[in-house]
This record gives structure tokens, C-alpha cells and sequence, in this order.
């Protein structure tokens, strides 16, 4: 399985064992790095079966001044914003990342931030006969999880778990 880390993550996909397939063919991302899996499958030309996208970076609802908020509360201390970020992430469990810390870059936080998901790529994908899952937290204080729940419903298998946050784990 090919796995793409979250923001300022980096070997988190332990957390997500009872959603992966360990397979060759299996693309997997948490977060940013769904988005990350997804550019990835669609620019391959090798054989995926399975694209499975954990709690997707959904910000394409947000407005602008959402985002330079961010970008702005980044650059002015960087470490205090990824410990706020993660424990949001956590939330409403009580996990502890420090193990998978890796501090992202800016320039990161603007691509995640600035993504747009497309139904165009999610049905080409699709079309080459990949299976799309996705799985979103019903209490995530990352994304609204209900306009990802919208967007990604029509274009793949879609888990809602109602009491889950971002990392997808129960309290």
C-alpha cells in the first residue's frame, strides 16, 4: 500500500489499521495527504484498485479570509499553531501524535488549505475501475465534515462516523 501523511505528520497510518487494505494495490492518505493520494492515482498509470481517502482535506467552502487566517496564524509562530492543529485533530479522542510529529512547512499549509476537489478527477478515477472510499468524523473541528459528507457521497463509498473527529477514533 502506497500511504500519504496528514499535515505535519508522518507515520500516522498506524492509527488507521482498521481502515487500510495491505495491498499493492490500495492508495491510502490521511488529511492532506488524501489530497496528496488523489493526484497521485490520477497521474499513475499503474493499476490501483482502491483509493481510500481519511477524513479528505476539505476547505473549498471556506472563505478566503478562513485561509489567510490561517496562513497568518502560522507564520506567526508556527510550533504553537501545529500543537493547537493537532489536538484539534485528536479531538474528541485522547491520542497522542507527538510519536508522528513532523512539523509541515507553509508552504504545505497554503496547498492544503488552497485544494480543490474535483468530481471530474474523483469520476476518472473511478472510471479505470478504482474503488473510492472515503471515511469523515461527524465531530471533526478540522473540516465541516458535512460538506465533504455532500461532495464525496455521489463520487464513492462514503463512511460517516456520527461520533468520531478528524483522526477517526471514538472517545
Amino acid at each position: 500500500m502506497k500511504y500519504f501523511n496528514g499535515f505535519s505528520l508522518k507515520g500516522e497510518e498506524i492509527l488507521f489499521s482498521e481502515y487500510l487494505v495491505q495491498s499493492e494495490l490500495c492508495v491510502a492518505g490521511f488529511s492532506y495527504g488524501a489530497q496528496q493520494a488523489l493526484e497521485h492515482v490520477l497521474q499513475s498509470s499503474e493499476r490501483v484498485d482502491r483509493l481510500i481517502l481519511l477524513s479528505p482535506a476539505f476547505f473549498q467552502n471556506q472563505k478566503a479570509s478562513f485561509i489567510r487566517a490561517q496562513l497568518r496564524y502560522f507564520k506567526a509562530g508556527k510550533d504553537a499553531y501545529v500543537e493547537q492543529f493537532l489536538k484539534n485533530v485528536t479531538y474528541p479522542a485522547e491520542e497522542d501524535l507527538s510519536s508522528c510529529l513532523n512539523i509541515g512547512t507553509e508552504e504545505e499549509l497554503e496547498t492544503l488549505l488552497g485544494y480543490v476537489w474535483e468530481e471530474e478527477k474523483l469520476r476518472q478515477i473511478k472510471e479505470r475501475g478504482t474503488v473510492i472510499e472515503v471515511f469523515l468524523g461527524g465531530k471533526d473541528k478540522i473540516i465541516d465534515a458535512l460538506s465533504a459528507l455532500d461532495f464525496f457521497a455521489p463520487l464513492g463509498t462514503t463512511y460517516f462516523i456520527k461520533d468520531a473527529g478528524h483522526l477517526l477514533k471514538l472517545p
